[in-house]
């Protein structure tokens, strides 16, 4: 599995992407994310699913930028991408499934070309179309999505900084690394910043993160024991009153 998630926050991007990867009983690691500065401006995708429609669909999509074809705006990338997604599906697909495995390929796209005033967040599915990250939920993620999405459902919103971006979702990373098995580190961190032109990568060992890990659970235990008791017993004798045997009533 993996995780991989973008945030589309006030002043840029932040995008984070483990980089664990399972096959049979082998486990190793290798980038999930990969960034571009295509026409002196930032790019970089983000990928899950089959490993081989990925590297088939970017050697295509890369070939396509090795062209010299020219984005105005970031939905052109994404249009691009999406066209090579459609065009590994039209030679791929029907050997995968007669294989029995899915043409299984999301991808993320973030960055900003000439044409756009802002940072643009797209979220393309494996049919090649895309939706668009918006301010109504600034994040998106592929792969392993169910467990960090409580921490950024809560804590995230359009207006806060690249930094708090950053913050919430190590916390979101922390949260599916701890509960799923095949997401882990290395983390590799890019961030657009508004008025750059390019994307700063970076990559995060588990030593990086332990203080955080150890205090985060440490503040979940706290918050916890202090919600007040009395309502906590009170809701239990609710409900084993209300479930009681008929005899004991």
């Amino acid at each position: 599995m993996t995780f991989c998630l973008a945030m589309k926050m006030k002043d840029g991007l932040v995008g984070l992407a483990d980089t664990r990867i399972t096959s049979g009983t082998e486990v190793f690691s290798t980038k999930k994310v990969t960034a571009y500065q295509h026409q002196g401006h930032p790019l970089f995708l983000m990928t899950s699913g089959l490993r081989s429609v990925r590297d088939k669909v970017f050697t295509y999509f890369e070939e396509e930028l090795e062209k010299g074809v020219e984005f105005g705006k970031l939905y052109e990338a994404a249009n691009c991408f999406g066209a090579q997604v459609r065009r590994v599906s039209e030679e791929d697909r029907r050997s995968l499934v007669e294989s029995r495995l899915d043409f299984n390929i999301h991808a993320l796209i973030g960055g900003k070309f000439a044409g756009d005033k802002e940072h643009r967040l797209f979220l393309v599915y494996p049919q090649g179309n895309w939706v668009e990250v918006t301010e109504s939920r600034p994040y998106s993620i592929i792969g392993e999505t169910g467990y960090g999405r409580p921490v950024l459902d809560r804590s995230l919103k359009q207006s806060d900084s690249i930094g708090w971006a950053f913050k919430v979702g190590c916390l979101a990373f922390d949260s599916t690394r701890i509960s799923a098995a095949d997401v882990d580190f290395p983390l590799d961190v890019v961030i657009c910043r508004d008025g750059e032109s390019k994307v700063h990568e970076g990559r995060l060992v588990r030593e990086d993160l332990a203080d955080l890990s150890r205090w985060w659970s440490e503040r979940l235990r706290q918050a916890v024991s202090e919600i007040p008791q009395d309502w906590v017993d009170n809701l239990v004798a609710k409900v084993v009153e209300d479930h009681a045997p008929m005899g004991r009533r």
